[in-house]
């Protein structure tokens, strides 16, 4: 019997009990009942690494679901087990999505409620369940949001790069003639460009984005929301130079770069001593140089090197 089939039913079974215990989650140490959950399905934002970004909406869905379709039970089943959820796993990831979909669909018909995740974030962005979801919608079968994390996101308001507009490319092809020929395709869209990129592939990426693309600002995010979060800024040819020079980066990474033009407002190192000096005139080098990296988005290794400069030259 499919895996669907047997967890409903048991469920149907466990509805029979004299005193069917009610659903709920565990936070600040409280144990919290979920509210009964309208059927549909519920796509939910988890956590991109901190767990505490996850709402009480989120957790209260979770908890209420069904069932939950996750990208990778093994990851999910951490997050569900530090909030005290005990709502069952399914695989739902792009190896079984065209098996699981029909299963899904059947039990939504019946006034189902699931819930779908990724393994972090928010579904859907450069993860299985669009066709799912494209389908529930041809069908007029509820569907609901239940917003929170992105990685896309919260690299995009740390980069310092303008976020009027902004287009998300995911992961570029892993080789370099094709990566340089998107890139091109992309260099006229006249908005921030968003990519995820491998470790193990950012010093070339960085290299062949600096080829096509000249010398536009960017960042680099790395491990957000995580304890070793960094988020180094420059330009491009910058960029590339110090991955090129460094290990292997680690963990998830988000590259930010910028429009057409956007390298016009990259300061130059005339405008970055100037705004020091009038912030060495009120506070210390330590605060001057922090103060004028956030104002500029320029690296805080560069800041400091040009305040250590005018120190010297100054009488």
């Amino acid at each position: 019997m499919a895996p669907l089939r047997r967890l409903w039913q048991r469920d149907r079974m466990s509805n029979t009990a004299a005193t069917p215990r009610a659903p709920s989650y565990t936070a600040f140490g409280l144990r919290a009942e979920a509210e009964p959950l309208a059927p549909g399905l519920h796509i939910v934002a988890t956590p991109i690494g901190n767990l505490r970004d996850i709402s009480f909406r989120a957790l209260a869905t979770l908890a209420a679901a069904d069932a939950i379709l996750a990208e990778d039970t093994r990851t999910s089943k951490t997050l569900l087990a530090h909030y005290g959820i005990s709502t069952p796993l399914l695989p739902y990831h792009e190896h079984n999505a065209a098996q699981m979909r029909p299963k899904v669909l059947a039990k939504l018909r019946e006034g189902g409620k699931l819930a779908l995740i990724s393994d972090a974030g928010t579904p859907l962005v450069s993860d299985p369940g669009y066709k799912l979801v494209a389908e529930l919608v041809a069908e007029g079968l509820p569907v609901t949001g239940i917003p929170g994390p992105s990685a896309v996101l919260a690299a995009l308001v740390l980069a310092g790069l303008p976020t009027d507009r902004f287009f998300f490319e995911g992961f570029l092809p892993p080789k370099s003639g094709g990566r340089r020929t998107r890139l091109t395709e992309l260099s006229a869209i006249p908005g921030t460009l968003v990519f995820f990129e491998s470790p193990r592939r950012l010093a070339e990426m960085l290299a062949d984005a600096a080829a096509v693309l000249g010398a536009r600002p960017g960042a680099v995010a790395r491990e957000l929301t995580k304890f070793y979060e960094t988020v180094r800024r420059g330009t491009l040819p910058e960029l590339a130079a110090y991955y090129d020079g460094e290990e292997e980066a680690r963990g998830e990474i988000v590259v930010i770069i910028g429009p057409p033009g956007a390298a016009d407002l990259v300061p130059t190192d005339e405008a970055i001593d100037e705004r020091l000096r009038a912030a060495l005139a009120k506070v210390s080098l330590k605060e001057a140089v922090a103060q004028v990296a956030a104002e500029t988005g320029q690296p805080r290794r560069k800041v400091y090197a040009r305040a250590l400069e005018l120190t010297r030259d100054d009488p």
